[in-house]
């Protein structure tokens, strides 16, 4: 499916009485980036607390973001705890839903509510062409780990529409901008642009015959599949929203989508499956256009799949898998590798961070528009440790938010804590979020 994409925020569309005091308003973004398998546990933690802190090794890559960034230590999703909460999967299917997952071997998953992203895509929904966008690097996990008893399909997904809907991720980063940008790229025609037929419309007649072989439960999952279709072409298919997207294209923006669309052509033909930097960064390209154009304000990303073993011999002194080098046992080699991966991951967090903030807006940049969350579901991948999440929160949420400092809360602080406060900060009204006490006071101007 493709798109179109709108300007930037501009002074002359706020309210005139805030463009006279040379204050104009702009949206707060969001993005939640989750790097599965935890970190070097000894390796993570700054010295020092409040804004004189010093990065950690492992967080050196952000040493151009010192203070744009918040730290957040003991934090912790505690319903990730409970009987039968073995491994992975119940640290990060519902890392952000805070709210236990359902232990099952089948289709019947259960994330416990929906998750942070939606919530705030919900809010913004009559306000942007796509109410959140969905990306990653892995396939969809599929059958189950017989050696903790879950299905791994809760190894795919972290944003939850709702406690029994997953939302699947893009992971080609050429589908992930032609949905997006294919008409604005030089050389493309407006009849390239495929909101102009249906999907449902090619297979229709097919699903109705099949519906009438299935029983009562499957025809309502059927049913429930093409709704989906259908809801996303419905968001993508208003032409009002459409004409208004279009016109509202800046030659800095289209400049910029020209760049990446040569940056994809080139990794799919000279860098697919040798090293996921590139795809990476195509990838965070994609989500920078994507808030700068405001075609979204609300992003999740997955660097890999819950328990993911992506073999990261591309790195220097890396040798092996992640999730294998996770379990170090505390050997030496093993740690020195496994906190190389993080890094690894770090630094193209601070790629993206970096590229946001080089946006200005207004007296701001993008990136202090923004709220921009990097996490883990474990602090330890050897001992699947849920406790002093690896919590980073890059951007000033507009103004509202107080970087560049090192936190550290009380044992096991609820990390809903940090959604509530979250949700506030983009405009909604709440002081509660799943199993969340209180808001963080400690990180608000």
């Amino acid at each position: 499916m493709g798109a179109a994409i709108a300007l930037p925020f501009l002074e002359a569309m706020s309210p005139l009485t805030l463009a006279a005091q040379g204050n104009p308003q702009f949206p707060v973004r969001s993005a939640f980036i989750f790097m599965p398998n935890g970190v070097h546990p000894d390796r993570w933690t700054p010295q020092a607390i409040g804004t004189h802190f010093e990065l950690s090794p492992t967080l050196q890559p952000l040493r151009k973001l010192k203070d744009d960034i918040l730290v957040l230590g003991q934090m912790m999703n505690k319903n990730s705890i409970f009987q039968g909460a073995d491994g992975h999967y119940a640290k990060d299917a519902n890392l952000f839903t805070s709210m236990p997952i359902t232990k099952t071997a089948g289709d019947n998953i259960n994330a416990g509510g929906i998750s942070i992203d939606q919530l705030i895509a919900n809010h913004y929904k009559n306000e942007t062409l796509f109410p959140s966008l969905e990306y990653g690097l892995d396939r969809i996990a599929t059958g189950v780990d017989i050696n903790v008893g879950f299905t791994r399909l809760y190894a795919s997904s972290i944003s939850w529409k709702n406690a029994t809907t997953p939302l699947s991720k893009e992971i080609d980063p050429r589908l992930a901008f032609d949905r997006l940008f294919r008409s604005f790229v030089t050389g493309n025609t407006k009849t390239d642009n495929p909101h102009k037929s249906s999907i449902l419309d090619a297979v229709m007649d097919d699903a109705r015959s099949l519906k009438n072989n299935l029983g009562r439960s499957d025809q309502d999952k059927l049913e429930e599949y093409l709704e989906s279709i259908r809801s996303i072409e419905k968001r993508i298919s208003n032409q009002d929203s459409l004409k208004d997207f279009e016109s509202k294209v800046t030659p800095d923006i289209r400049k910029e989508l020209n760049r990446v669309n040569i940056s994809i052509e080139e990794f799919v033909d000279a860098h697919a499956g040798v090293n996921i930097t590139e795809k990476t960064r195509l990838m965070y390209d994609i989500m920078a256009l994507a808030l700068w154009s405001d075609a979204s304000r609300v992003i999740s990303f997955m660097y890999g799949n819950s328990v993911s073993n992506r073999n990261f011999s591309f790195l220097d002194g890396v040798t092996g898998a992640h999730h294998s080098l996770s379990h170090h046992m505390n050997n030496e080699s093993n740690l020195d590798q496994y906190d190389k991966i993080t890094m690894w991951h770090l630094e193209q967090y601070a790629y993206f961070c970096e590229k946001l903030k080089s946006i200005k807006e207004g007296d701001r940049t993008l990136l202090d528009n923004s709220l921009i969350m990097f996490a883990s579901g474990l602090r330890d991948g050897n001992r699947h440790s849920p406790r002093d999440l690896p919590v980073i929160v890059a951007g000033k949420g507009g103004g509202r938010i107080k970087t560049g400092q090192n936190l550290i809360f009380e044992d096991n602080t609820p990390l809903a804590n940090l959604y509530a406060t979250w949700l506030q900060t983009v405009g909604i009204e709440t002081n509660k979020f799943a199993d969340s006490t209180r808001t963080l006071h400690e990180i608000m101007v």
